[in-house]
C-alpha cells in the first residue's frame, strides 16, 4: 500500500529536497482530504456499480505563479491516491487526444464507432468521449490546465459535465485562478459556465509562496553556455533534468495559422529544442508568438555562429529572441559563441545587434527574477 501523500511529503523534508513552505502546506490539507474522501469512496465493486449513479469527490484546482511546487504535489498525491484507475497528463496532450476522439466519432461507421467506443447511436460525440475517458480513468490529474484554443473553449463544459457524471474525481494544476482562465477569448461568454463547473465541483487552492523553488535552480547557473564542449552539453543536461524534476518529456503540439508545429521534447511550460529545428526550418513570427506564449522556460541547444550565408536562420533568430523577449521567457542556450559573436556581418547584422543586447540582459539575475504566468 503507498504511503499517504503527507507522510510522502514529509520525506521529501527531511531528506533536503524541499524546503518548509506554508502556501504547500496548505494545499497538501486539500490533498489529504481529498486522500481520505476517495478511501472512503472505495473502488466501484462489481456488478453492484452497475445498480447505482457512479459518484466522484470532491477535486482539486491548484493555481499560483510557476517553480511553487504545484506539479510536485500533484505527483506525490498521485502516486499515494487510492484509484487503480487514474491518469496523470498535460492538459494539452488530454485535449489533443479528445479533438482525436471526437473527429474519429464524427468521420466513424456504426463499425468504427462500436470498435472504438462500444457503441453507435446519435450524432453527439460528447458522452461516448467521456465515456471512454471515464472507463480507463476514475481519477485525472491535469498538469498546466490553460485555455487559449476557442475549439477546447466550445467543448470543455459539456465535456466535464459529462465526466463529472460519471464519477470521475478531477485534479488540476494552473498558472492562473478559475476565473482568468480564457481571459478575453472569443465568444467566452459561452465558456463561463465551465468556470462555474470546476469551482462547484474541486476545491480552489492557491499556491502562491514567495519562493519560486524551479528559479532556485537557475540562479548560480549559467544560462548562456559556450563555446559547445562536452563540459558545456553536460552543464546544459543537468540544468534541463534538474529543471524537469523526474516529470516526463510529453513531448506538445501548437496549432499555428492552421498547422500544426510538433515539439518533442517539452513537458509542461518546459520546452528543449534545437536552433535546427526552431531557426533553420521555415518558421514565421506567428509559431514563434505561440512558442512563447506557450512555454515560460526554453532550453535551446547547438546555437552555432552565424555567418552571412545564414542570414535567413539569423533573422528567424531574431524573430524568435524578440517573441520570447515581449513574454519575459526564460531562456538557457548552449551556443558556439558568446552573444556578440554570433552574427558579426552580412545582412541584417546591424538590426542583429539588438538581439544581442536582449540576449544579455536575458542571462542577468535581473531578468531570472521576472514573474510570468
Amino acid at each position: 500500500m503507498p504511503q499517504s501523500v503527507r507522510a510522502a511529503y514529509r520525506e521529501r523534508l527531511a531528506s533536503g529536497e524541499i524546503r518548509p513552505d506554508a502556501a504547500q502546506e496548505a494545499a497538501l490539507s486539500a490533498f489529504s482530504r481529498l486522500e481520505g474522501d476517495l478511501n472512503a469512496l472505495g473502488e466501484p465493486a462489481g456488478l453492484s456499480s452497475l445498480f447505482r449513479k457512479p459518484k466522484g469527490a470532491r477535486g482539486i484546482y491548484l493555481w499560483g505563479p510557476v517553480g511553487r511546487g504545484k506539479s510536485m504535489l500533484m505527483d506525490l498525491f498521485y502516486e499515494s491516491a487510492p484509484v487503480s484507475k487514474k491518469r496523470r497528463v498535460h492538459f494539452h496532450v488530454f485535449m489533443a487526444e479528445v479533438h482525436a476522439s471526437i473527429d474519429a466519432w464524427r468521420k466513424g461507421d456504426a463499425a468504427a464507432r462500436k470498435a472504438r467506443f462500444g457503441q453507435a447511436k446519435g450524432d453527439d460525440p460528447i458522452v461516448p468521449t467521456a465515456e471512454l475517458v471515464a472507463k480507463d480513468a476514475r481519477l485525472l490529474c491535469f498538469d498546466e490546465l490553460q485555455v487559449t484554443d476557442i475549439a477546447d473553449a466550445m467543448i470543455l463544459g459539456r465535456l466535464f459535465e459529462a465526466l463529472f457524471g460519471l464519477g470521475v474525481t478531477l485534479v488540476a494544476t494552473s498558472n492562473r485562478p478559475p476565473d482568468d482562465l480564457y481571459k478575453n477569448g472569443i465568444n467566452r461568454q459561452l465558456f463561463v459556465p465551465f468556470i462555474e463547473l470546476l469551482k462547484e465541483k474541486l476545491e480552489v487552492v492557491a499556491v502562491r509562496g514567495p519562493t519560486d523553488f524551479r528559479l532556485d535552480r537557475l540562479r548560480g547557473a549559467r544560462t548562456w553556455l559556450s563555446p559547445i564542449t562536452p563540459e558545456t552539453e553536460a552543464e546544459f543536461d543537468r540544468l534541463w533534468a534538474d529543471m524537469l524534476d523526474g516529470a516526463p518529456e510529453t513531448g506538445a503540439t501548437l496549432e499555428v495559422l492552421g498547422r500544426k508545429l510538433h515539439l518533442p521534447r517539452a513537458s509542461g511550460g518546459l520546452l528543449r529544442a534545437s536552433f535546427t529545428s526552431l531557426c533553420d526550418h521555415a518558421l514565421g513570427p506567428q509559431d514563434y508568438l505561440a512558442i512563447a506564449d506557450r512555454f515560460h522556460t526554453i532550453f535551446l541547444e547547438d546555437v552555432p555562429q552565424l555567418s552571412a550565408g545564414k542570414r535567413d536562420a539569423a533573422r528567424r533568430f531574431n524573430t524568435l529572441v524578440d517573441a520570447l523577449y515581449e513574454a519575459q521567457a526564460k531562456l538557457i542556450a548552449v551556443a558556439a559563441v558568446e552573444p556578440e559573436a554570433l552574427y558579426p556581418e552580412g545582412d541584417g547584422a546591424f538590426e542583429f545587434e539588438r538581439t544581442v543586447s536582449r540576449l544579455q540582459e536575458m542571462r542577468s539575475a535581473d531578468w531570472l527574477e521576472r514573474i510570468r504566468d
